[in-house]
């Protein structure tokens, strides 16, 4: 009896292991140099080719099949977020035009960020 426990306890523990995690992203973005300068990249996985691509609520044209991939000019993601910005909202929708998900694809650090220059700095020793 002990031994049945420990193989369904076995077998149920593999099922955890191969599952999706719950949390897993729809996409991921980076920067990357590209003809303009700099672009962000941002590659996912969909269940289609056929599906749809929307950053910010904007149909983009994306590289690939299932795997895909866009670079965006970062001029063009500044354009396209509010100032300061730390995730660009990342839709897939069926060829119909049915979201099938939606997600908050985080920025690298400080992408949308204002420079500020400094007239000059001080730093003293203690």
């Amino acid at each position: 009896m002990a031994v049945i426990f420990r193989i369904l306890g076995l077998c149920t523990a593999g099922a955890v292991v191969t599952a999706a995690p719950a949390n897993a992203h729809l996409a991921t973005a980076r920067v990357v140099t590209c003809d303009a300068g700099n672009c962000l990249l941002v590659q996912g996985v969909r269940s289609s080719s056929d599906a749809v691509i929307r950053i910010n609520d904007r149909v983009v044209e994306v590289e690939g099949g299932r795997s895909w991939q866009v670079r965006l000019p970062v001029a063009t993601i500044q354009d396209w977020s509010a100032p300061f910005a730390r995730t660009v909202q990342v839709s897939v929708a069926n060829p119909v035009g049915s979201a099938e998900r939606t997600d908050a694809v985080r920025l690298p650090v400080g992408l949308l960020g204002h420079n500020l220059e400094l007239a000059s700095l001080v730093v003293r020793a203690r």
